[in-house]
């Protein structure tokens, strides 16, 4: 199983210091900064696009950035967030007519292809061509567009549904992820954990970092021994 990842939800963070910020994550043992792009369309919300992530790459050398794009038509965005700067670009399932093209357009341009799924999508929804295609899939355990919401355990089977078809693959869990419901998460096949509130908010983000990315370790250390 890939190894365990953890990236930051900068919707969480202090908007006006924001490569401060993703330094201070990056310090803390962070890997990767989850960029949460909404739309106004796919999701009830705008945050942020193209020229924000170009200036936090410039501020932060080296960064990857984990671009969520809830947007309502993922490919029209796909050469500005690799312009931008962007690692890896997951859009969502649910706003895709042809996921395949979309994956080798992002392939094409150089970054890392996700694919997103909503608390009302099923696992199965991602075939096994798109699965295969993409380099990482994301089982939402909220719904999209804002933060702070509570966690949905009801989503769990469907990281551990795709585990089991995609031994090797990223898996991402986003929404309500923190130390309280990182277990499960971890036991169903999760390696990419995307935390938000519980990392920000934290008077000590670098111990939330740990125990998240040791959780998932010890999962897999415990899967692997069976």
């Amino acid at each position: 199983m890939p190894r365990a990842i953890i990236s930051p939800s900068v919707l969480a963070s202090d908007f006006g210091q924001l490569t401060a910020e993703c330094k201070r994550m990056i310090k803390g043992g962070a890997e990767w900064l989850h960029m949460d792009v909404m739309d106004g369309h796919f999701v009830p919300n705008i945050t942020m696009g193209a020229p924000i992530l170009a200036c936090v790459s410039k501020g932060v050398p080296g960064i990857f950035m984990d671009c969520h794009m809830m947007v309502a038509q993922p490919e029209k965005w796909v050469d500005d967030i690799a312009d931008a700067g962007g690692s890896l670009y997951c859009f969502h399932l649910e706003a895709a007519s042809d996921p395949l093209a979309i994956i080798d357009h992002i392939h094409e341009r150089k970054m890392k292809a996700g694919v997103a799924i909503s608390p009302d999508t099923p696992s199965t929804a991602i075939t096994d061509e798109i699965g295969h295609a993409a380099d990482m899939l994301l089982v939402m355990t909220v719904y999209p567009g804002r933060g702070g919401q509570k966690f949905l355990e009801r989503c769990v089977p469907k990281v551990a549904e795709l585990r089991a078809r995609f031994p090797d693959k990223d898996i991402e869990v986003d929404g309500g992820v923190g130390p309280k419901t990182i277990d499960v998460c971890a036991d169903a096949g999760t390696n990419v954990i995307v935390a938000g509130t519980a990392i920000f908010n934290a008077p000590e983000p670098e111990k939330v970092i740990q125990l998240l990315k040791s959780t998932v370790d010890a999962a897999q250390a415990k899967a692997a021994a069976k």
